[in-house]
């Protein structure tokens, strides 16, 4: 069963061979506690800018909490030394662009974006 994913959309580079994916699983990418696709591939997630209301809208469907609280985590995580969070770009076109240069990239974009090629992945 697909999860509705509101205003949104999970976008990933063309030759990703994924046409879903689980919901526990693209959150743990965006929280790099996942780091490799199924095909071994280096998963490589970008976020939307924090007040971007598509990162509201992930946060809230996807991590299942809010911006703050993502921020948070990712100040312990790098204050422990355990890693950096994903790149926060400002647009979609932007967002766009990075998932398609990068092979393992993933990223979201609000429901209107012009996705230039890249492959939608349906949420279940």
């Amino acid at each position: 069963p697909r999860v509705p994913v509101p205003q949104l959309r999970i976008i990933a580079h063309p030759s990703n061979p994924a046409t879903s994916i689980d919901r526990k699983f693209l959150a743990a990418a965006f929280l790099k506690k996942a780091t490799l696709w199924p095909d071994d591939r280096v998963i490589r997630p970008v976020d939307a800018a924090a007040q971007a209301p598509v990162r509201r809208a992930f946060s809230d469907v996807v991590l299942q909490r809010s911006v703050d609280s993502v921020k948070s985590y990712w100040q312990q995580v790098i204050f422990a030394g355990h890693g950096v969070p994903p790149p926060e770009l400002a647009t979609d076109a932007e967002i766009v662009g990075y998932v398609l240069r990068n092979p393992g990239g993933i990223g979201y974009v609000s429901a209107a974006a012009d996705i230039d090629g890249a492959k939608v992945l349906q949420v279940r």
